[in-house]
């Protein structure tokens, strides 16, 4: 099993940067694929970045294509999202998951474990 906690989370204003960090308990990170997903009041949670074991397979949303990246460090157990060029619509609660294989999944039904979400909330 393993515990995730994100941070990193906050307010800012349109154009901005972010980067949120998801640190993982356990000895076994490296075997889990990682994602981040987001939910904003209303909608569905969504799937905004992803990345197999090692992180050379990653996969974005079309909505953040260019401006995300995810990246992970299994040294420290811990994956990122670096967020640039912000916009409102990305108001939302961010939360990391953990998926129980090296391949990550598409949809939220594939990860087994969560974090508790941090806020971002971007203004106009």
């Amino acid at each position: 099993q393993v515990q995730l906690v994100e941070s990193g989370g906050g307010l800012l204003q349109a154009g901005g940067s972010l980067i949120l960090s998801c640190a993982a308990s356990g000895r076994t990170f490296s075997s889990y694929a990682m994602g981040w997903f987001r939910q904003a009041p209303g909608k569905e949670r969504e799937l905004v970045a992803a990345t197999d074991w090692s992180g050379g397979n990653t996969y974005y949303a079309g909505s953040v294509t260019g401006r995300f990246t995810i990246s992970r460090d299994n040294a420290k157990n811990t994956v990122y999202l670096q967020m640039n060029s912000l916009k409102p619509e990305d108001t939302a609660v961010y939360y990391c998951a953990a998926r129980h294989s090296g391949f990550y999944g598409l949809t939220k039904y594939d990860y087994a474990y969560w974090g508790q979400g941090t806020q971002v909330t971007v203004s106009s």
